[in-house]
């Protein structure tokens, strides 16, 4: 059980995830919210952040963190998996 509900949560893009990531995988934030939705592995790593992996468009991984205060989910960066 995850401690955020996404589809309450306001998602937010860090300059980096946007400008790299998300241009290079030609993603929308209806497809990130949709890839946090659809995640097979989340790993909480530390108080606030997460490490997400997904499999929409290839194997990925999405570094993120979760200020319960305000329910907003600010993504840090990304990756591809092998």
């Amino acid at each position: 059980m995850q401690d955020y509900d996404i589809d309450s949560c306001s998602i937010i893009s860090g300059k980096h995830f946007r400008n790299k990531y998300m241009r290079k995988w030609n993603w929308d934030m209806e497809d990130l919210r949709e890839a946090i939705k659809d995640a097979y592995k989340v790993d909480k790593i530390g108080k606030k952040k997460y490490e997400l992996y997904t499999k929409k468009g290839g194997s990925k991984k999405i570094i993120f963190v979760y200020y319960k205060e305000d329910e907003s989910i600010f993504i840090i960066s990304g990756a591809d998996k092998k």
